[in-house]
């Protein structure tokens, strides 16, 4: 019996596969109520390795409902990102909490889509920043962030239960006034740049 379910995945996943090769279309919905949640739960479950409750999805998709987004392939949720924002030290942080993406649909801009329409919606609600957590040893996830502009800003130890360390990433929107400083030292002295001493400072805390 476990040879046959072995044999029947491995060709869902070929079918899978051979299906985005032919182009068909990714879709990406926000969460759009409870009819959506059991759909992440299940992908999360499926390839993240901490577990979760029904509690903790249900406080940030009801709480944040959009932040979070899902992508479909033929039908399919293949893709999901889950987010919160909140105040942190006098400013609007914003958080990703999970992101996951079905093995055979990696590599092909979704994760990255996910994560950059839930960071737009941060931006446009304020947030200065943009934070999350992730294992030292998962590269693919370090490479997406690090594209998007994150830094290492911490290395959190034996962070997760299964006894990995993380590395806290942040990102940083430009602030209203370095804007206008920017503006005026191009206007009488060339472009400006912050210099690397403050992005350190910025970056240092938690």
């Amino acid at each position: 019996m476990e040879s046959n379910k072995k044999n029947t995945n491995q060709e869902d996943k070929k079918e899978e596969a051979e299906g985005l090769q032919e182009g068909s279309e990714i879709e990406y919905v926000s969460y759009g109520g409870e009819h959506h949640l059991p759909l992440i739960m299940n992908l999360v479950d499926q390839e993240l390795s901490e577990p979760y409750s029904i509690f903790t999805y249900r406080y940030f998709v009801y709480l944040w409902p959009q932040l979070s987004f899902l992508a479909f392939h033929d039908g399919k949720c293949v893709g999901t990102v889950v987010c919160k924002m909140g105040e942190h030290r006098n400013t609007l942080r914003g958080y990703i909490a999970m992101l996951v993406v079905l093995k055979p649909y990696r590599g092909r801009g979704i994760a990255t889509e996910l994560v950059t329409r839930s960071i737009r919606v941060m931006m446009d609600s304020g947030c200065e920043e943009v934070t999350l957590e992730a294992e030292v040893t998962n590269k693919g996830a370090l490479a997406l962030y690090g594209r998007l502009g994150f830094i290492r800003a911490k290395r959190l130890f034996r962070y997760y239960l299964n006894g990995v360390d993380a590395f806290r990433l942040k990102l940083l929107f430009p602030r209203p006034e370095a804007h206008q400083h920017q503006s005026i030292m191009k206007l009488g002295f060339g472009t400006y740049e912050l210099g690397s001493d403050q992005q350190n400072e910025e970056t240092s805390a938690e």
